[in-house]
């Protein structure tokens, strides 16, 4: 059974800074592209970064690209995301899931874990 669990989030200052972690099982972690999602109060579901299962090749969207990292460690079969400077449009339920982006609903992603809420505010 796949299994991802969201950890790392909180609620910060703008400016501030966060570092997700999602821990995987179930599957053979070191073979799939990993990627993160979010999703904002009433919108649908935004692709936020992504990358190779041998992570040698991030990717992100233009609106966190220079603020985020993703990373991942094989041998512990672990996802990170690490939020800089963090904005209020940043706020919302991040995901992390297996592969590449697949759609702007949650229910396109059959494996996913319960999120991490991340709530950027003064």
């Amino acid at each position: 059974e796949v299994q991802l669990v969201e950890s790392g989030g909180g609620l910060v200052q703008p400016g501030g800074s966060l570092t997700l972690s999602c821990a995987t099982s179930g599957f053979i972690f070191a073979v799939y592209p990993m990627t993160w999602i979010r999703q904002a109060p009433g919108k649908g579901v935004e692709w936020v970064s992504s990358i190779t299962a041998g992570g040698d090749t991030p990717s992100y969207s233009d609106a966190v690209k220079g603020r985020f990292t993703i990373s991942r460690d094989n041998r512990k079969n672990t996802l990170h995301l690490q939020l800089n400077n963090l904005k209020t449009d940043d706020t919302g339920m991040y995901y992390c899931v297996q592969g590449w982006f697949g759609g702007s609903s949650l229910s396109d992603y059959a494996d996913r874990g319960q999120g991490t809420q991340v709530t950027v505010s003064s």
